[in-house]
């Protein structure tokens, strides 16, 4: 009984080890975390601070998570400044900042609360 867990447990672990997050969502996330990125580069009179806050713990959230699911860093960063040099100058677009949010927080479990206790913490 006790191998029988052991062994579940084991196929549950690859599964979801190898399972990932698919190129189309990669990209995706990838695309959104410029944006948070460009958002938060806005500067405080152009943009409220709750929006620039949330933009920073975004970026970081969603960098970490990439780098986790296997994204070279070197490239993640490569990608998250073509997003930035394509949004610089651009006003704030809340449709589309709101768009990634509901994506992320639909795509990666607990992404809503984790985002929030780094904006809360200060730490981005």
């Amino acid at each position: 009984m006790k191998k029988l867990i052991l062994t579940l447990i084991s196929i549950l672990f690859l599964t979801s080890t190898y399972a990932g997050m698919s190129d189309e969502n990669k990209e995706r996330t990838i695309k959104c975390a410029g944006i948070y990125y460009s958002n938060s580069m806005i500067p405080q009179g152009e943009l409220e601070l709750e929006k620039i806050v949330h933009s920073f713990a975004a970026k970081k959230f969603l960098s970490s998570y990439l780098i986790n699911e296997g994204v070279n860093e070197d490239n993640l960063s490569k990608e998250l400044i073509k997003v930035v040099d394509e949004r610089y100058g651009k006003p704030y677009e809340e449709n589309i900042t709101k768009e990634c949010d509901s994506f992320i927080y639909k795509l990666i479990p607990n992404s809503e609360s984790e985002i929030d206790k780094l904006v809360k913490s200060g730490i981005y």
